[in-house]
């Protein structure tokens, strides 16, 4: 499959109704990402469809589901897999090479709790996730859309926060984290807003000991560039 179809694939499949958080481009995917994608995506990739999916019986086994939206080049989440097995983790990205990416992780380090999603976010936990499914919900490091005409753009609003929300368990977890602080900010309000919500820090939260540093983010600490978590739970 070409990296044009692909993209004409998730562009046509279903119209949406909602301001989309990417734009997909033609990048470059190497031979290795192609092959990954073609041979990975039958065993571990879980088409789009607009019905609710059965989880269990994705992974073969009842176990709590971590959500992760934008897996980017993916090693964070198989990183973040591997280290809790006991957890099934449902991750979703766009992007062709970074999806081949995370397929060859999970080839790699023969991952038997990570399944893979290539569609846009808003449609799959609309449409693909039951209410109260989720044991928890990662979203690390989104595109922050920085220009203000642009913002309109950034995947954390209220709308899909209360969707978000309504698809976590009681005590269930919401982890976003970024290095814009314009949209730390962002993110703050609109979590703190939503009632179904409760932030156990009251602002910022310590970077939790499960998601890992990446080389990027130490670069950026080091050149006195800030991060920032917010972890927020469904209220019992």
């Amino acid at each position: 499959m070409s990296d044009t179809s692909l993209v004409t694939d998730i562009e046509q499949q279903r119209p949406h109704d909602h301001i989309r958080s990417f734009v997909l481009r033609q990048g470059r995917v190497s031979e290795a990402q192609r092959r990954f994608h073609t041979d990975g995506m039958p065993q571990w990739g879980i088409p789009y469809h607009a019905s609710v999916c059965d989880l269990p019986a994705l992974f073969g086994r009842l176990a709590p589901t971590i959500l992760e939206i934008g897996c980017g080049m993916g090693e964070t989440t198989a990183t973040i897999a591997a280290a809790m097995p006991q957890n099934n983790y449902l991750g979703i990205e766009v992007h062709t090479p970074g999806v081949g990416s995370l397929l060859k992780q999970i080839a790699n380090r023969e991952l038997k709790n990570l399944r893979l999603i290539q569609h846009d976010a808003v449609d799959v936990v609309r449409h693909m996730l039951a209410p109260e499914s989720l044991a928890g919900i990662h979203i690390f490091f989104p595109d922050p859309w920085p220009k203000k005409r642009q913002q309109k753009r950034r995947l954390i609003q209220a709308p899909f926060v209360a969707l978000l929300a309504s698809r976590l368990v009681p005590g269930g977890y919401l982890h976003c984290a970024t290095d814009w602080q314009d949209y730390a900010e962002q993110m703050l309000s609109v979590l703190g807003a939503e009632p179904q919500l409760v932030n156990s820090h009251n602002s910022y939260a310590p970077r939790p000991a499960y998601r890992p540093q990446t080389k990027f983010e130490t670069r950026g600490l080091k050149l006195g560039h800030g991060v920032w978590d917010i972890v927020v739970t469904r209220r019992k």
